[in-house]
This record gives structure tokens, sequence and C-alpha cells, in this order.
């Protein structure tokens, strides 16, 4: 600093070694109305994610896809993003753009969900339009409408990690817990509006006549909510681009306890924690003078080293990820068929007949009323997570997690054992306690996980496990992973499952034995911080 005294260079070292970079600084509190712009993603996502589970099948169907290819669609989405979700975690925590380290990528994901709406759900009307011939017009359709699919899954599900980690960077300890509550209302809320819209008949109405036909109303309604959500949590709250200094500061100022590793690499979470000052820009000075800071941010990001941080995970996170995996692939076997189950189990119709038959109108009005069911579950899920903020106080995270799963375990299993229309809708309720729990109680674990460890570095308490080259967006990633995980398990192994069984009531009670089974996992093995 120019023109700065010695008296002041002490001062300005004291300050940083108490709570500057190399120890937890807790971050300002935000308010609530910044904390439901940043919910906003969740709004919009989970509304185009409502729109493709009513319209991805009747467009697929109506092109004609060769059954051969629908494993392919399903399976492809979330092969690729369960291999390339930590890698852009980890490439998002090294990330040095001026915007911040999560919103490029946010923004990157969210174009190209539009994208991928676009071309699954106007791909076929502008094939028509500028293809003849009918066989090539076939074939252009069918290729357009599957790269759409696969984009927009791929996107939607690559997404929640980056946002979490941007909730994480930004906001205290009291305001990820209310973040993440945030996150599942209006996650319950986007789904519900979204359903609700599906289920109007566009068809005859003036705006389906004017755009052409349903597929681009949704696509207008779509595209229109989810610009405008994202729009809103990108200027949600500010976000600190990563310098230099604060990654990689000269070894001899780092105090003893500090939140960066003997070899001088980033941890937990201390990436962030610069505070803004004109001793920080004297710490940035000195640290570019560290000629391993290239080196070692390369090699922080490399695939190399984001392997061995995966591997070497504490068990206390690995068996986070494995409950998460359990309770996700509950939740998606039942979720992916259950309209399915409305329609052959519960209303006993027939999809295969022909489609002027009463059995096949019979099956239709059941898969109609399981999109009512879907609804009930969205809006379900937006009222238990706003619940969710008392109950915790009483039961706690253990008991939160516990009792997410044993209510849609012993929901789904009586719907399987007694197929009732009402009774079925009214125990679609059970499935919004196990969407809202899934999208709070893990990550607010991944949070407490985080403090608890930057609270034992701080401390400089022994034994604390080196988990140099990992951050939030790893973490958050290797989470948000196990979905993907479970939609390869769910795609490639419930078709089995269904054709050995001959009928589709073998999801439901798979949904219900899997989740029963998560019961004892998160009650057993899921370590909780007092």
């Amino acid at each position: 600093m120019s023109g700065s005294n010695g008296r002041t260079d002490t001062h300005t070292y004291q300050s940083l070694s108490e709570d500057g970079p190399f120890g937890p600084v807790e971050q300002p509190k935000r308010s609530t109305g910044r904390l439901v712009m940043h919910s906003m993603a969740m709004f919009g996502r989970e509304f185009c994610y409502a729109v493709e589970a009513a319209y991805v099948t009747p467009v697929l169907l109506s092109l004609g896809l060769p059954k051969s290819l629908y494993s392919m669609v399903w399976l492809l989405s979330p092969t690729l993003g369960f291999l390339l979700q930590p890698v852009v975690g980890s490439v998002s925590d090294h990330c040095r753009a001026r915007w911040g380290r999560r919103r490029p990528y946010i923004l990157t994901l969210g174009i190209m969900m539009l994208l991928g709406m676009a071309l699954y759900l106007n791909g076929d009307a502008v094939v028509s339009a500028l293809v003849a011939d009918p066989r090539t017009k076939l074939v252009w359709a069918v290729t357009i409408t599957m790269i759409g699919v696969v984009l927009f899954d791929f996107s939607a599900d690559f997404i929640d990690g980056p946002i979490k980690a941007y909730l994480f960077d930004v906001c205290s300890h009291q305001d990820k817990e209310k973040g993440l509550h945030y996150h599942a209302l209006f996650t319950g809320f986007g789904g519900t509006l979204g359903y609700l819209l599906g289920a109007i008949d566009w068809v005859h109405l003036e705006l389906g006549r004017l755009l052409g036909s349903e597929y681009q109303v949704m696509f207008f309604f779509s595209g229109l909510v989810f610009t405008l959500c994202f729009i809103t949590h990108l200027c949600s709250i500010p976000e600190a681009p990563l310098r230099d200094g604060a990654q990689d500061p000269p070894s001899w100022q780092v105090p003893q306890g500090s939140s960066l590793s003997a070899d001088g690499m980033q941890e937990y979470g201390s990436i962030e924690k610069v505070k803004h000052s004109d001793a920080e820009t004297e710490l940035i000075t000195q640290g570019r003078a560290n000629k391993k800071v290239p080196e070692q941010r390369q090699r922080a990001m490399s695939m190399k080293s984001l392997l061995r941080a995966l591997v070497n995970m504490p068990s206390h996170y690995r068996c986070l990820c494995i409950s998460h995996l359990i309770g996700w692939t509950a939740f998606l076997s039942n979720m992916l068929f259950f309209t399915d189950f409305m329609g052959q189990i519960v209303y006993h119709g027939d999809p295969y007949s022909s489609h002027n038959s009463t059995e096949f109108l019979i099956y239709e009005r059941g898969v109609e009323v399981g999109c009512w069911g879907l609804c009930i579950n969205s809006l379900f899920s937006s009222l238990y997570s706003y619940f969710q903020k008392a109950l915790v106080s009483y039961i706690g995270l253990k008991g939160l997690y516990f009792m997410g799963y044993l209510l849609f375990g012993l929901g789904t299993g009586f719907i399987g054992l007694f197929p009732n229309v009402y009774s079925t809708l009214v125990l679609c309720s059970m499935f919004g306690v196990m969407s809202s729990t899934l999208y709070t109680v893990p990550f607010n674990l991944i949070a407490e996980y985080h403090r608890e460890e930057e609270k034992e570095k701080q401390q400089g308490a022994p034994g604390v496990p080196d988990n140099s080259g990992r951050g939030k967006g790893v973490d958050c990633a290797a989470l948000t992973c196990m979905v993907q995980l479970a939609q390869i398990l769910v795609g490639g192994g419930l078709g089995f499952l269904v054709n050995m069984a001959g009928s589709v009531i073998v999801v439901v009670m798979t949904a219900s034995a899997v989740a029963l089974i998560g019961c004892c996992f998160v009650a057993l093995f899921v370590r909780y911080v007092d």
C-alpha cells in the first residue's frame, strides 16, 4: 500500500489473521427478499420440469419414436451428468470470472435449458415447415427432438449443484438454512403451476389457435417464466470474484490454524471469505509473487486430483451421498411411472388398445387424474417446506430425514396394496414430503459439515482430514450426482422389473421397499452434527 506506515501494516496483518482469508468469516445477513430472489431459479427450473413431464412423452409418441430409442433418451442425459457434474463443480470452485464463480455456469446451463426446450417442443413444427419428404422429415424431427430432450434434462439436472454452491458461498449458516427452505418452497410452487398449465386444453382456446398448437403455447409460457426467474436469480446476491491472493497467499503469511493446507492449496469454503480492503490489495499483490499459484490451481482442477478428492471423501460425506441415492431411487421409481400406474392399475385402462376404444379412453382419464396427483405432490411439497422450519427445532435434521423416507415408504406401500382413486390422490401428499426432504435436508447437512470443519480448522484441532482440492462446489456436485445415478438405475432396472412382473404395480412396491430401506440407512449411518 502506498503511503502506509509501519504501524498501519502491523495492524493490517493482525486483522487478516483474525478474521480475514485465513479463517471462517461470517457472511452478512441476507434479507428475506434477497433469499426469495435467489430461490426463483428453483421456481423456473421446476416449472419447466413439470412441462417436460407433461409433454415429452406425447411429443415422442406423436413422432413415432422407436421403442429401442426410449432407453437411450432417458439414460444418456443422467449418464453425462453423472460423469461431468463433479468436474464442473471443481472447475467452478476455481473459476476466476469477474462475475463470480457460480453465476457464469448457471447462466450457461440456463441458456442450454432454453435451447433444449425450444428443440423438443418446436422441433417437429420447424422440420415440417422446412422439409417436404416424409421419411427425411421423420428422421430429422426425431433427431432434433431427442437432442432437445437430452440437452434439457442434462442442463436441468446439472444446474442444481451450482445454484446450491452459489447459496452456500454468499450466505451465513442461518441464511443457508432459510435459503434451502425457500428453494424447496418455490420448487413446489413452480411444479404446481407447471402441472396446472399443462392440464389446460390449449388447443380449443384462442391462444392455442394463435400460436399454432399447445406445444408452442407451453414453450411461450416456459420460456417467459424461466427467463424472468433466472434474471431475478442472477441479480439476487452479489458474488465476489476469486482472486490469486485469496486462493494462494504466501506461506509465511499463513498463521496457525488457518484454512489453507500446508502446500498452499485452497480448502473448504475459504476461497470466498476475503474482505475487500486495502489490506487485501497488498496481500493479493504479494501473493502474485508466488510462482506456484498457476501450477497449484491447475493441479487442483485436474481430473486426477478431483478423483483422488472424491475417493478420499470423508466417510460421513460418503454415507450422505448413499442415503441421497437411495432416496432419489425410491422417489424417481414412483414419479416416472405414476401416471401410467394410475391409468393401468387404478383405472384399469389399457394403453395398448386402439385409440378409439373404451379401454384406451379410460387409460387416458387415469393419466389425467395422475397429473392432478403430481400437482398435489408439488403443492404439498411447498406447504411442508414452510412447516419444516418449525419442525426442525423439535425433531432435528435426523427426525426430518427419517420422517420423509418413512412417510413416503408407507404412502407408496398403501397405494400399491390398495389402489383406489381417492386414497391414492390423498397419499400423493406423501410424495411432497419426500420431495421437500430431498431438496433440503441433505444440503443442510452439507452446510453443517462445512461449518464444523471450518471451526475445527480455525481452532487448530488435530486430526482434521486434509480435503485440499475440494470445495463447496465439488461437495454439492457429488451430492447432485446421486440424482443422475438414481435416474440411471431406475431407467435401466425398472423396465426389466415391469417386464418380469407383467404389471406396473411392481414399480410402486419397489419405491416403497427402497424408501423403507432408506429409513434404516439415514437412522443408522448418516452423521448428524449436534
